[in-house]
């Protein structure tokens, strides 16, 4: 079933992607993106965190929108081509978070819905969805995530980032014995291997991945040398952060070498799985069939304000929107605009659903 975009929608979603907002830089975005909520009738305002904020509508029942207005760095040229909206964000995740404002212009009786275009879920602190956490537990909460159109988000890994360093006195390059950074290096596959069990089942989803996402060594101040390993896990439901660290410490205590080490969390979120059976799913699998598609229910091994949202209120709730998450941090980022129209509808579906509560 075709579906055509709203020329003031694409407006909306196009004017947020054009306007960089890196992680912990969304100043601009944040008060664009105000004013425009406050155009469609929003009561809209920047909260204490730097979310932008707009409460559409007024009931009994209340919805929480809340997708993430930053984005990772790198910058690619805004433009619409071939009926796909391409540029940093278009699909993680100001896609989505414009399809949830779009979607919130249009009230429901009975129903409250406050769209929050949260900051900082690309970086460790995800500062946003925690403030808003410390708020009062809504009826249902939508994340704002890629999922494709006709596709409900349900589960997601932890995540688990942990800084490794090595420090020893100096030495001259020809000394025998390995250098900082290959005692290192041993060091990473001693944490490595010990996650190596949790890692060995057929389900990717149910499996510990351990990763090393960067590497420094070097000379230091010429008395000691000095090495870093930033170590991060993704972790599945069942696992807790507490237990990976536990692990790791473990194995960073039994390590042979000469250099003295130490061990930091940098940043961490539990594992989140919602019920596909819940109420909130429910209506947007009737949602998405009645814009003519078949739900389906993923389960991802990244990470999302879900996240923390989910162990904080405890009700329904799942990650949506449009966009193919294939194409999340890549420089080919783009979002089919007939896939947007679509979210929208569903979107709209679901809101009407909320009255039936």
């Amino acid at each position: 079933m075709s579906a055509a975009l709203d020329p003031g929608d694409l407006e909306l979603v196009r004017g947020l992607v054009a306007i960089p907002s890196v992680s912990r830089q969304e100043g601009e975005a944040v008060e664009w993106l105000v004013a425009r909520m406050a155009e469609r009738g929003s009561r809209a305002y920047v909260d204490d965190a730097g979310n932008a904020v707009g409460e559409f509508g007024e009931g009994p029942v209340h919805v929480v929108l809340l997708g993430h207005i930053d984005t990772v760095p790198g910058e690619i040229p805004v433009r619409v081509e071939d009926g796909e909206l391409v540029g940093r964000g278009a699909v993680d995740a100001k896609g989505p978070l414009a399809a949830f404002v779009s979607a919130a212009s249009v009230p429901v009786p009975g129903v409250r819905v406050s769209v929050v275009g949260a900051v900082e879920e690309e970086s460790p602190t995800s500062a946003g969805a925690r403030h808003v956490a410390l708020g009062p537990t809504p009826d249902w909460c939508v994340v704002g995530e890629p999922s494709g159109w006709d596709g409900v988000t349900v589960a997601y890994k932890g995540r688990l980032v942990l800084e490794i360093g090595l420090s020893r006195a100096g030495r001259h390059g020809a000394a025998p014995g390995a250098t900082i950074g290959e005692e290192a290096l041993a060091l990473w596959e001693r944490v490595r291997d010990a996650s190596s069990e949790l890692a060995a089942t057929d389900r990717a989803f149910d499996r510990l991945d351990t990763r090393l996402e960067g590497i420094w060594a070097g000379d230091g101040d010429g008395l000691r040398e000095h090495a870093r390993l930033r170590v991060g896990y993704r972790i599945p439901p069942g696992r807790s952060t507490d237990a990976v660290e536990r692990d790791a410490r473990a194995a960073v205590a039994g390590h042979a070498g000469e250099a003295s080490v130490t061990l930091a969390r940098i940043g961490a979120e539990e594992p989140a799985r919602t019920e596909r059976t819940s109420d909130l799913a429910r209506a947007f699998a009737r949602a998405i069939t009645e814009a003519g598609g078949r739900p389906t229910f993923i389960a991802k091994s990244g990470t999302s304000d879900m996240n923390v949202l989910a162990p904080a209120w405890g009700c329904p709730m799942v990650a949506y929107g449009p966009g193919d998450s294939a194409f999340d941090h890549t420089p080919m980022e783009r979002l089919r605009l007939e896939d947007h129209a679509r979210a929208i509808r569903v979107l709209r579906g679901v809101l009407r659903r909320a009255s039936d509560r």
